[in-house]
């Protein structure tokens, strides 16, 4: 970072100053740079006449109004056959010239005046003189027509452009602790700068965001990407933007991403077939075959898949959890096809052939017919999930979540349709599970980094390692970035694992957030400060007897009110000790690719027909309906 930050109060023994002090030393260092620069115009830019003369000009020019007489002491050349006469510049040159009375004079004869013969250099006794007349001799004669002001107009220039320079500095110095005084001054927490003063002070050089009004972007340290990105903000508020702005650069640099886009959003943008990207959603024409079995390496790592498919979620006895967990593991040991699982759920006779001789029979134990119920239904959870995966045949491609993490070729966009989102959630959670798990516990360092972004956490059910993908996937600098809109859809999600979730991550974008918990939340999140504040008393009810005390109060740098009533593309950026408040453009979504590209599916339903719908007498069956054949019916299908 370019700049130490600073920790503790920021103590002054002479604050709060209640004069323009920094105007003042402005002034200061102007009048001393034009004096420095008039002595140099005197010392060095006036001849030896001009410098003897100048009380004397300058005199005549300010007295001469009101006195007009004043005594002075002349320079003339004497010699013994001509009559004395004022010297002028042509007739000296440097050096001294002692004198009968007084000191000696600073200048001698020049050569040119000595080959006119013998002189003398004198300085006349005191002698009264009109001051307008001397004053006019001396402007003529002496200094050629210039005014006193002429002669240092150069210097008492530059004096004054350093002090128009220095004013702007100076007088902002002081208005804001003329502020300061009103309002009260920040002794320690948070810092509330503009993104420009926030990338400097950090030295950003990562992830930039573009702020209206300001040339370059506010970017945060790029070490600090690996520590996680939060946003939290209403629907409309501008997340989606800001996530927008970061894909685009994570695709510059080339690196990975996974991105979970319930509203097939970033898809329509961001999809690049000739890039490998893989869309992940079964009801997707382009999405691949997939089969829990083909990720397995170790037995153990199917307790991992069956604990992400099966969440409590609705129960209200863990033993229900945990049992079809269990079981599910010990099936996928097998290593069977989604098909197959799907088959042996609705066989139970085919899970007891597989369980006998295991601890697990005891769980579905058939002399225990209610919990056997109970654990054989909640293992049926998970059977409509596995339903909607396509079969081998009806697909292009494999796809494995081990074997991308090793060539992390192509981004990966886990979508949904809202109808169906329910029925998927299993799916999408087991999909992000697994991509967390594989990037967390086998690391390739040089490999590219692989970006999670997780827009509307809310819609997924709990991701088991989430919690430790957040906390421990800074290691393998595979940054993450969490979209919700408040903190009580993680608290409900996650219980008392959302306070370490929402305090790992290092950057926090905060947006509009109407929830007065959320707000009040965020509040906090941003930070208190602790303010010192002037007050004055009057002690005996006058302005004149009056004394200052210090008060020191503790106040959120940003009221809970001021965050449900932003405006959209609006936003708080708080990383360590500093908080930039910027606003943003809406970048305006480029539809490049279909956000969904339907499967035929044979899993429509037919619509109830209607009297006309039915074939006349003695044409078609006399059962009705059910005696039609489907390949005849007339109906409308409507996809689930």
């Amino acid at each position: 970072m370019s700049k130490v930050q600073k920790w503790g109060r920021e103590e002054s023994l002479i604050w709060p100053p209640r004069g323009f002090y920094y105007t003042y030393g402005a002034i200061f260092l102007a009048v001393v740079l034009a004096g420095f620069l008039v002595y140099l115009r005197f010392s060095f830019g006036l001849s030896q006449l001009e410098k003897y003369y100048l009380p004397y000009y300058l005199r005549t020019e300010t007295t001469g109004i009101l006195h007009p007489t004043g005594v002075y002491q002349l320079i003339y050349i004497f010699d013994r056959q001509r009559a004395p006469r004022p010297a002028l510049d042509s007739d000296l040159q440097p050096g001294l010239t002692p004198q009968m009375v007084g000191k000696a004079l600073p200048f001698q004869l020049s050569p040119a005046a000595l080959q006119q013969g013998p002189r003398l250099l004198w300085r006349e006794p005191p002698r009264i003189y009109q001051n307008q007349a001397l004053h006019a001799y001396l402007a003529q004669w002496i200094y050629g027509g210039a005014t006193p002001l002429d002669l240092f107009e150069t210097p008492l220039l530059w004096g004054a452009l350093a002090l128009v320079l220095e004013l702007p500095f100076s007088l902002r110095k002081d208005i804001r602790r003329r502020r300061q005084l009103r309002y009260g001054r920040r002794l320690k927490g948070p810092l509330l700068v503009s993104g420009s003063e926030f990338s400097k002070a950090l030295g950003g050089d990562g992830i930039g965001l573009v702020v209206d009004g300001e040339k370059k972007p506010l970017r945060i340290p790029r070490a600090a990407e690996n520590k996680h990105i939060l946003t939290v903000g209403d629907t409309g508020a501008g997340k989606s933007t800001i996530i927008r702005q970061i894909l685009f650069q994570v695709a510059e640099r080339g690196h990975g991403a996974i991105v979970y886009d319930p509203a097939c959003e970033f898809i329509q943008q961001f999809y690049d077939e000739r890039r490998g990207d893989i869309v992940l959603n079964p009801l997707d024409s382009r999405c691949p075959y997939w089969s829990p079995s083909d990720e397995l390496r170790r037995k153990a790592e199917a307790k991992a898949i069956a604990v992400s498919l099966f969440q409590p979620a609705g129960m209200s006895h863990r033993f229900f959890v945990e049992s079809p967990q269990k079981i599910f593991a010990h099936l996928l040991s097998f290593l069977p096809a989604p098909t197959q699982l799907v088959d042996w759920m609705a066989h139970p006779e085919e899970i007891d052939r597989r369980v006998k001789g295991t601890e697990l029979a005891a769980l579905i134990d058939p002399k225990a017919p209610n919990q056997r119920t109970g654990v054989l239904g909640s293992l049926n959870m998970v059977a409509d999930s596995l339903r909607l995966l396509p079969k081998p045949e009806e697909t292009a491609s494999t796809w494995t979540a081990t074997k991308w993490a090793e060539e992390r070729r192509g981004w990966i966009f886990i979508t949904s349709r809202p109808a169906l989102r329910e029925a998927l959630l299993p799916l999408i959670s087991l999909w992000l599970d697994l991509l967390v798990l594989r990037l967390l516990t086998e690391p390739h360092p040089h490999q590219r980094p692989a970006w999670f972004v997780i827009d509307e956490l809310a819609s997924l059910q709990r991701l088991p390692q989430l919690h430790t993908a957040i906390t421990e996937n800074r290691k393998s600098n595979n940054p993450i970035i969490l979209g919700f809109q408040g903190r009580s859809q993680l608290e409900a999600r996650y219980g008392p694992d959302a306070e370490a979730m929402l305090s790992q991550p290092a950057t926090k974008i905060f947006l509009r957030t109407s929830e007065p918990r959320a707000a009040k939340w965020v509040s906090e999140a941003i930070g208190e400060v602790e303010i010192e504040r002037l007050r004055e008393t009057h002690y005996d009810g006058t302005r004149s007897g009056k004394n200052f005390a210090l008060d020191r109060q503790t106040e959120p740098l940003v009221m809970p009110s001021e965050i449900s009533g932003m405006d959209d593309l609006r936003a708080y950026l708080k990383y360590g000790n500093y908080v930039a408040q910027f606003s943003f453009p809406y970048i305006e979504m480029q539809t490049k690719h279909k956000a969904f590209m339907e499967r035929d599916m044979d899993d429509f339903l037919p619509r109830a027909q209607t009297p006309r719908d039915l074939p006349p007498e003695g044409e078609g069956p006399s059962q009705g309906v059910g005696n039609v054949e489907p390949t005849t019916m007339d109906f409308n299908a409507e996809h689930l």
